[in-house]
């Protein structure tokens, strides 16, 4: 179990670590139980032990709120290094309060402490966690639906300002409620980043892509 889900559960902040979801090329996911409610929690990996090393255009356009802060990072200090690192564990519970809030399908985001994001528990149509698009068998019906709900899901998010910036079948979920979109750490600036058209591109053409391969009409 991760340092941060420990000192959560030793704090209290958590009472019960249930099972271990999901593990990703920049973080685990556990189910466990925070104030009486069964949610997710997200632990990120050290980038030491991450296989996705935070590449430099997708930090393009970041921003800290500390001026000092900003400044160690452009430098490359110990401390910008440092500063750097945690901006990048607060990029996803930032970009989901602010999608949440647009209506765009994500996470609902509950709390994030120590290092550790804790969020809602996508689930299927039988309760169950959702799993991902790309480990989902859809019907050409599913597919030419999820198409265009994508569509409507991708301009929200860009009108939020935001760009996915790793966007896959492999990060959405086949939700009750409709494709889910989830893993926000490499999260784009729109109108700041010189590489987000390109960004957008490809997230597009990765998801309506593999919709578009099971519904050919599209």
């Amino acid at each position: 179990m991760e340092t941060g889900l420990e000192h959560l559960l030793a704090e209290g902040v958590i009472s019960e670590v249930i099972a271990r979801l999901q593990s990703g090329k920049e973080a685990e996911v556990y189910v466990v139980r925070f104030g009486g409610k069964v949610v997710a929690a997200k632990v990120y990996k050290d980038r030491a032990h991450r296989s996705f090393k935070n590449n430099a255009s997708y930090k393009e356009g970041r921003m800290v709120r500390n001026s000092r802060s900003q400044r160690a990072m452009a430098r490359g200090s110990k401390f910008g290094k440092a500063t750097a690192e945690d901006a990048w564990k607060s990029a996803e519970a930032d970009a989901l309060y602010k999608l949440h809030a647009a209506d765009v399908r994500v996470h609902a985001p509950v709390l994030f402490l120590d290092g550790v994001l804790l969020m809602e528990l996508v689930l299927d149509a039988d309760g169950n966690a959702a799993k991902r698009v790309i480990d989902t068998d859809l019907t050409v019906s599913q597919a030419n639906l999820a198409y265009h709900d994508m569509i409507t899901q991708l301009v929200r998010i860009l009108s939020c300002d935001l760009i996915h910036g790793d966007l896959s079948p492999y990060n959405v979920l086949w939700a009750a409620a409709g494709p889910t979109v989830i893993d926000f750490p490499q999260i784009v600036s729109a109108s700041h980043n010189s590489s987000s058209e390109r960004f957008f591109l490809r997230d597009a053409d990765n998801v309506l892509g593999h919709f578009a391969r099971i519904d050919r009409s599209l």
